[in-house]
């Protein structure tokens, strides 16, 4: 026997036990069905409409972005913990978030908490380019981790505090932030093009949803709902609250 042959055919043992322990082609999703039935019936029977945005909801896989011992639950109609005290939102909150984003395809979006990762692989599937921010080294790398499993290339990340954004890469077409700030960060606001919008939570222990629209002569805001997010931190934290 040649030296290494032992190593070759242990090599090729393990690819061997590696391929047969795969999902068949064509295996059906074991989630795929309560995937559907949480866009059917928590998220369009909720009035989002938008097409790309239920498709979006309907392929990725969310189990995959929450701790094992919860993936049972990965589908329900509320927010899991996901460690760090931190959270991801419920699948509604996610989907109303990302349609009032109004993408098209194209855009580039600023995302503020990356989190599990979870709404930035929903942006994803819609977008042309993901920034996504967390200031938490933990969660962001293993967001990268679970995201780098299911194919996603078209997302920058970014270990730093979502108060000041991403000015080298700025402008972006749209902003989405999922945490909750006192008052709407102005560092952010100019990062954003003309036209572009900002989907953010505001206020103290509970917030309310806006929608900001930069204009040429400022910006325009919109109140959609009462919501619970984490605080956004860092510098968010010494700004307090504020006009919003």
């Amino acid at each position: 026997m040649r030296p290494g042959t032992s190593r070759r055919r242990l090599a090729l043992s393990t690819v061997g036990l590696w391929i047969a322990a795969m999902p068949l082609a064509g295996q059906q999703d074991p989630f795929a069905e309560l995937r559907q039935r949480m866009v059917d019936t928590q998220i369009r029977a909720r009035g989002v409409t938008d097409a790309r945005v239920l498709a979006a909801m309907a392929s990725v896989p969310r189990h995959l972005f929450v701790p094992e011992k919860v993936r049972a639950q990965a589908y329900e109609d509320y927010p899991l913990s996901i460690g760090e005290r931190q959270t991801i939102s419920q699948p509604y909150i996610v989907a109303l978030m990302t349609s009032l984003l109004d993408l098209e395809g194209g855009e580039r979006v600023l995302e503020i908490g990356t989190g599990s990762g979870y709404q930035a692989a929903v942006l994803s599937e819609i977008a042309a380019e993901v920034y996504t921010m967390e200031i938490l080294e933990p969660l962001s790398a293993q967001a990268q981790r679970t995201l780098a499993t299911i194919g996603r290339t078209n997302i920058h990340f970014r270990v730093g505090d979502g108060w000041k954004g991403w000015p080298e890469a700025a402008p972006f077409d749209d902003i989405i932030v999922t945490a909750a700030p006192e008052k709407i960060p102005q560092t952010l606001l100019d990062q954003l093009r003309v036209g572009g919008r900002m989907v953010v939570p505001v206020g103290s222990f509970f917030q309310d949803l806006l929608v900001v629209t930069k204009t040429a002569a400022g910006y325009e805001k919109r109140n959609v709902i009462p919501v619970r997010f984490v605080p956004m931190t860092g510098e968010a934290e010494r700004q307090g609250p504020g006009p919003r």
